[in-house]
């Protein structure tokens, strides 16, 4: 009897033997790229599917980038996962099906390098128009480099042409492209080789032998050029991704040399244009100037210039004499407001200052004194009114006046009605000088 774990790895040997490694083809679906570097997809045709791994090592070669509905053809060891029980293909290698992956490859890099602003015209450097010294890269024995040396000896013979041989197809033709726009850079910006303008030149071909010109690191190179590039690949209909990144681009190498210089007798004849303006520009200026000075030569400095120079000695003086005046009345301005800055500094002293707080204190004591006194007199004479007001009121005074107050002899009780007696009720008078006893009748 087999456990499952058995059971599987004794398939998974069956499996591994018997079948291997195989090229499979079919289109991708399910695509999962992991933050690992793996990737997982599945490899299906209209009767049925297969599970794929892609692991990081052989990821990181695939010059393409994968996705879901792209028909490809994968090569890769077939295998079982034990922990599912699911056969599986190990993916070693991947590429787009038929002719159509060189292009999928192109439009991939194009668009990469598009997103990152390579082909932006903000970027790009203006080709010199006369240039003395141009950098090739190109292969030395193509038909490429003779076209653009014909066109070059026909239009301006004296030029100084250095040329970086290069392999321009085949493995490692794109590498030795980049190493060559590299060097001459590094010539230039040593000193060493002054170029003026690079040309990356090939004759005409098929998109497979074009392809080391859509290479990414011979798009960066010529990039990152700090020497003005053209880029003369293939025919007027061919176009690589290095035509997008250089500075210009020539439909033909031959197009190249047109474009780079113009013809010799062409520039002789501008130049005389050139000169023929100049002379005469230079005529009207002197004729300009001469008029000018003749005018001069007829104005009054020039015809007496002892009498102007008497009047500018005789302004001098005016002003000598003006600056003098504004310089006294200044001084004295500036003497008038030190003396009252010092006389405020005097009053403003500490002891000045405390003369005048002793001052306001003085003052201040005698004003008090002063109401002190008069606020004494007026509650005296409001207390005088007051007393002879309660003296005026007071039962004395009324009895003085011939009043008089009875009272009960017994309880001292007021008597105000006949009411409040009774016949026989001893009562007690009181008046101004004294008091005495009664009996009711």
């Amino acid at each position: 009897m087999l456990t499952v774990t058995e059971l599987t790895r004794r398939i998974r040997s069956l499996l591994e033997a018997q079948v291997g490694a195989v090229w499979v083809e079919g289109e991708i679906s399910n695509f999962r790229a992991q933050a690992s570097g793996h990737c997982y997809f599945t490899l299906k045709d209209a009767g049925a599917q297969l599970s794929a791994v892609l692991f990081r090592g052989d990821a990181a070669n695939l010059r393409f980038k994968p996705g879901d509905g792209m028909q490809v053809v994968a090569f890769g060891d077939v295998s079982v996962y034990e922990a599912r029980g699911q056969y599986q293909i190990i993916v070693r290698e991947l590429m787009p099906k038929g002719l159509g992956a060189l292009q999928l490859r192109f439009e991939q890099l194009k668009q990469k390098l598009a997103a990152e602003g390579l082909f932006d015209e903000a970027r790009k450097k203006p080709i010199p128009v006369l240039p003395q010294r141009i950098g090739v890269v190109t292969s030395p024995t193509g038909a490429a480099i003779r076209d653009f040396l014909n066109v070059i000896a026909r239009r301006f013979p004296n030029l100084h042409i250095v040329i970086n041989p290069v392999r321009v197809q085949g493995e490692g033709a794109a590498e030795e492209i980049a190493a060559a726009v590299d060097e001459f850079n590094q010539l230039h910006q040593t000193g060493w080789l002054r170029l003026d303008v690079i040309v990356l030149a090939r004759g005409g071909g098929s998109l497979e032998d074009l392809w080391a010109f859509n290479e990414e690191i011979v798009a960066r190179a010529v990039a990152r050029s700090k020497v003005p590039t053209i880029s003369a690949i293939g025919h007027e209909i061919d176009f690589t991704i290095c035509d997008f990144v250089a500075d210009l681009r020539a439909p033909t190498p031959s197009a190249a040399a047109e474009l780079v210089v113009q013809k010799k007798d062409e520039f002789v004849a501008l130049l005389a244009d050139y000169r023929s303006r100049l002379h005469k520009d230079l005529r009207l200026r002197l004729a300009e100037i001469r008029e000018r000075l003749q005018r001069l030569a007829r104005s009054h400095v020039f015809r007496e210039p002892a009498g102007v120079v008497r009047q500018y000695q005789q302004r001098v003086d005016e002003l000598r004499l003006r600056l003098s005046r504004e310089w006294e009345m200044s001084f004295e301005q500036s003497r008038g407001r030190l003396r009252a800055a010092r006389e405020k500094l005097r009053l403003l002293t500490p002891a000045e200052t405390l003369r005048k707080y002793e001052q306001r204190l003085d003052h201040s004591a005698d004003r008090l004194t002063l109401l002190i006194s008069h606020a004494l007199k007026d509650r005296r004479a409001i207390l005088k009114r007051l007393h002879e007001q309660v003296a005026l009121l007071s039962p004395r005074a009324t009895l003085q006046r011939g009043y008089s107050i009875t009272q009960r002899a017994a309880d001292g009780r007021l008597i105000k009605s006949v009411k409040a007696v009774k016949s026989g009720e001893k009562i007690q008078t009181i008046v101004m000088d004294g008091d005495f006893t009664s009996e009711v009748l």
